[in-house]
């Protein structure tokens, strides 16, 4: 029998597969089950997007490989976009990187930058990504613990004196999965400053800019000053026009850094299929008649998630981003019980926060990602659990 590594077996699990695999069990027996599990909205995605990929898929050309530079059409929208969205300016040949959804180059970036010795600060709780791209660079992961005291921010000049010298990546994700907290620009330049003194890169996941609320306009780390010099910015398809299946994002950075991000990925893969990249483009032109509406939508479903997990009993706070409420698990219960029992009992899914880290016990996260009658039945059948449980 052939061991694996030490590496491999220091991975996470992902508990998201083992819940999703215990639903379809459920589903298949018949039973009626409320998914608010994964950030996977039940939407469509930008009419455009869907007519781009069918008729690029026609084209004996989109079958080829796309390869780092991937679909010119698509790095030029993804320009445009940061031009007109955050105002920067973006060299789309140089400083773009197209990805197989953000999450694969958030991983891949590690490659890149750690190694045997060196420090990642992740986010805890956080996006399995960051922690899984910096052990399998060999490199070790300082789990930061996000408190709602520190309201869910990672405070850098709290990380520890005898491990900072060590620190190469940092990673930050604002809006924030799991806790939906989101970052003041004061406080973005007091971490660009941090990175800028120590030489840390600066990996920021903007996977959720676009899904905001009550007027909030989440920013580009790059309009903090110094930025380009340190950074690296990530943004998805995924959330913000309803294609998470359709694994298309990209990475912005100065083109060092890209160049080193696209390096590492020619030796692990060969590029988006182009025809997905050429939806891409088209779903990014179709931003400002598609956009505001989707967010209208998923406005609608936090407003009822908020109004009937508070009537069932649980504490949350109202999110001015993301897709996710953060709700404290009930007294008595670890995350891990509560989100097995509402699961298997009520029919209910939910990601417990230790899923996302040891600093998520004692809360679940829920993604309004289907309708407000879902969601209102999903309380119903929470607060079921809830009294049992008192």
């Amino acid at each position: 029998m052939v061991e694996t590594t030490d590496r491999y077996r220091r991975l996470p699990e992902n508990r998201l597969g083992t819940l999703v695999e215990k639903k379809r069990a459920l589903v298949a027996a018949g039973r009626d089950v409320i998914d608010l599990g994964a950030g996977d909205a039940d939407l469509s995605p930008p009419a455009a997007a869907v007519e781009a990929l069918a008729a690029a898929a026609r084209e004996p050309a989109m079958s080829r490989y796309g390869f780092a530079s991937g679909l010119p059409a698509f790095r030029e929208a993804v320009a445009t976009f940061m031009q007109t969205r955050f105002g920067l300016a973006v060299d789309a040949a140089r400083e773009v990187v197209p990805l197989i959804g953000s999450k694969e180059g958030i991983a891949h970036l590690a490659f890149a930058y750690l190694g045997p010795g060196d420090v990642a600060v992740v986010p805890d709780p956080g996006y399995i990504a960051y922690e899984g791209g910096a052990l399998l660079a060999d490199a070790t992961p300082l789990r930061y613990p996000l408190t709602p005291e520190r309201s869910f921010l990672v405070d850098v000049d709290a990380i520890p004196e005898d491990v900072a010298p060590r620190v190469r990546l940092l990673y930050l994700n604002y809006p924030n999965n799991p806790t939906g907290a989101v970052a003041s620009l004061a406080y973005l330049e007091r971490v660009v400053a941090w990175c800028r003194q120590r030489g840390v890169l600066l990996a920021y996941d903007n996977a959720y800019s676009e899904i905001a609320f009550d007027g909030y306009r989440p920013p580009s780390i790059f309009e903090i000053d110094g930025a380009r010099e340190v950074a690296i910015e990530f943004h998805s398809l995924s959330k913000t026009y309803n294609m998470t299946g359709w694994r298309c994002g990209w990475a912005v950075a100065r083109p060092e850094v890209a160049g080193a991000l696209a390096r590492v990925k020619s030796l692990v893969d060969t590029g988006t299929f182009l025809a997905v990249q050429a939806a891409g483009a088209a779903a990014l032109r179709s931003w400002a008649k598609f956009v505001p509406r989707n967010v209208a939508t998923f406005k609608a479903r936090r407003d009822a998630a908020v109004a009937a997990f508070r009537g069932a009993g649980f504490e949350c706070e109202i999110p001015r981003a993301t897709m996710y409420l953060w709700l404290r698990v009930p007294a008595g219960l670890t995350s891990s019980d509560f989100a097995e029992r509402l699961l298997m009992e009520e029919g209910v899914l939910v990601m417990p926060g230790s899923a996302f880290g040891d600093a998520g016990e004692g809360f679940f996260r829920l993604s309004f990602v289907t309708s407000e009658a879902r969601i209102a039945e999903a309380a119903r059948r929470a607060a079921r659990l809830l009294s049992a449980s008192s």
